[in-house]
């Protein structure tokens, strides 16, 4: 007999939420601070501003990041919420329709009308509101939001993410400091592309192709800004 529980754990999506987080914030500290310290890099001839200009961008930033998160994933929260409230209020209005409107989306999913009634009224008994919410709003357990789990995770990872430039501004020669920041980050990208696919079961190769291009093209376009606008200092 399959363990319905063991068969899931064989699957990834569960992970979906707080990997999307931490790839965003590992990705963003990654990239951001690198983009930031070469910037920097191009128009300085000492290492204190660099060094300086890193941490703040780091601090900053890693705030930054697990803030937004927060804010945006409560946002959809309270959205789910009040979608849930309203749920119920219709249950207890007006069942009937309720139980049509159930009956109709296991009909659009291919069971015959007979088949999609009788599943949505047996459904209804066992758990009415937990099946509108899992069927008619797309809710769940795997997809609902959780807003400090989202926080804690971006913030974190952009930290550890930010954390690695930060390393190579501190010993790298200041001279050419740009160039050992690019090697040193399309090698940091590589890592997490390889982490983030591995993690989610995904394709390593793409993963790792759209991060590392997307990462040279802000770091270009950041160096570029320091050539043209930076003053030496």
């Amino acid at each position: 007999m399959i363990n319905i529980d063991n068969y899931l754990d064989n699957h990834y999506i569960h992970r979906s939420n707080w990997l999307r987080a931490a790839v965003l914030g590992a990705n963003d500290g990654i990239i951001s601070i690198s983009s930031l310290a070469i910037g920097i890099s191009t128009a300085s001839n000492s290492r204190e501003p660099i060094v300086l200009a890193t941490v703040a961008g780091l601090v900053a930033g890693a705030l930054s990041m697990a803030a937004g998160e927060y804010v945006s994933v409560s946002s959809q929260t309270d959205i789910e919420k009040a979608d849930i409230e309203r749920e119920k209020k219709e249950l207890q209005e007006m069942p009937e329709a309720e139980l049509k409107v159930l009956a109709q989306i296991y009909e659009k999913r291919g069971l015959k009308k007979e088949t999609a009634l009788q599943v949505a009224k047996e459904l209804t008994e066992v758990d009415a509101l937990g099946t509108h919410i899992r069927d008619e709003l797309g809710i769940n357990e795997i997809s609902q939001a959780n807003p400090m789990q989202a926080a804690l995770a971006s913030g974190s990872a952009f930290t550890v993410g930010g954390v690695l430039p930060l390393l190579v501004t501190l010993f790298a020669p200041v001279k050419g400091m740009e160039y050992w920041l690019y090697g040193f980050t399309l090698f940091f990208l590589i890592i997490l592309g390889t982490i983030s696919a591995k993690t989610g079961g995904s394709s390593v190769a793409k993963a790792i192709i759209r991060i590392t291009v997307w990462g040279t093209i802000a770091m270009a376009l950041s160096a570029l800004v320091g050539y043209l606008f930076g003053v030496n200092v």
